[in-house]
């Protein structure tokens, strides 16, 4: 499979990090301001793992049960361990991995498991069409 069907060439690099400590209402607003739907919780330490908050998270664990997130942190509400893919991951492989777990955000590391990027649902926009047009000329119209 070419590099473009991998998941690099469709990532979005500019990852956002919290610290598991900070309060909901702070990672909420970072998200808000940033026009993003999740952010990665760093690692408290080398045996740690990274965590991930999303929208879905908010809305389940918050909302939908009546918490206040200046009263939460973090490090309550998260997902983790995260599940990641390789940068080469094919597009593909990472669409089933997403239907089957039934997650719509998912952390990009490099080989050394570092995260160098997210993809999302809403990235599969661009892929499908993008298939559509047989993987010609990406177009930002």
């Amino acid at each position: 499979m070419h590099l473009r069907h991998t998941v690099r060439d469709w990532m979005m690099d500019l990852v956002v990090f919290v610290e598991p400590d900070q309060t909901v209402i702070e990672a909420i607003s970072l998200m808000r301001r940033r026009y993003i739907n999740s952010v990665i919780v760093n690692k408290v330490g080398p045996d740690s793992s990274y965590g991930i908050l999303t929208t879905r998270d908010i809305s389940d664990k918050i909302v939908a049960v009546n918490r206040n997130p200046k009263d939460l942190l973090v490090k309550e509400v998260m997902s983790s361990p995260v599940i990641t893919v390789d940068q080469l991951t094919s597009v593909m492989d990472c669409a089933n991995i997403m239907k089957t777990k039934r997650i719509h955000h998912i952390p990009v590391v490099n080989e050394n498991g570092n995260i160098v990027g997210m993809i999302s649902a809403g990235d599969f926009l661009l892929i499908a069409e993008a298939m559509g047009n047989n993987f010609e000329e990406r177009s930002l119209s």
